[in-house]
């Protein structure tokens, strides 16, 4: 199968907070990230589906900025998201 990422993605275990209009809040784990995205553990059965906008902020950061990405990935382990501006 061909690469079909633009970033390099680093191996990154951290908390982060998901938000979603209709899911709410969760905490989450990241799984890793790159300069476009991230990929959270959060199982195939979050609801969240191809194409929905979530807000996520790093928990251990004093001052982390709130960042919207569009849900592109869906596995059994979690969703893959890519950053996006708004």
């Amino acid at each position: 199968m061909q690469e079909k990422r633009q970033h390099l993605r680093t191996a990154f275990g951290a908390e982060v907070t998901l938000t979603h209009p209709a899911l709410g809040e969760r905490r989450v784990a990241m799984r890793d990230m790159s300069d476009g995205g991230i990929f959270i553990l959060i199982g195939d059965q979050s609801g969240l589906e191809m194409g929905d906008v979530v807000q996520v902020q790093a928990v251990d950061l004093e001052d982390a900025p709130l960042l919207s990405a569009r849900v592109v990935r869906i596995e059994s382990s979690g969703v893959g998201l890519m950053f996006i501006d708004l």
